[in-house]
């Protein structure tokens, strides 16, 4: 539990925009935390996976994929930022796997 918690405010940080998780990732390389390590990669792939879709999105004639886009990304976020709150590793439905695996760069 306090590795968690040594990990908490970096796993929190990473969560807020891709900018945040950039920052958590210099944030984790000192102290390394198996807990922010984690969420780092949770919400690097969230965000990851917002702007590549964003980005086919935006040049597609489909005005409604916006809306479920932000959505699923709006869910993931905050099921991400829940579990980073209540220092948990839990991963997102179907893609945390794949996260984590995709991610290892990541210290």
């Amino acid at each position: 539990m306090s590795e968690s918690k040594s990990g908490k405010t970096t796993a929190i940080v990473s969560y807020i925009t891709i900018v945040g998780c950039l920052i958590a990732i210099t944030m984790n390389i000192e102290p390394k935390s198996a807990f922010a390590r984690f969420h780092i990669r949770q919400a690097f792939g969230i965000h990851l996976l917002y702007h590549s879709f964003a980005f086919f999105l935006n040049y597609s004639a489909v005005d409604s994929g916006w809306m479920v886009l932000y959505a699923v990304y709006l869910f993931c976020l905050i099921y991400g930022l829940q579990g980073a709150i209540r220092q948990k590793k839990q991963l997102l439905p179907i893609l945390g796997p794949y996260f984590q695996k995709w991610f290892t760069f990541i210290p």
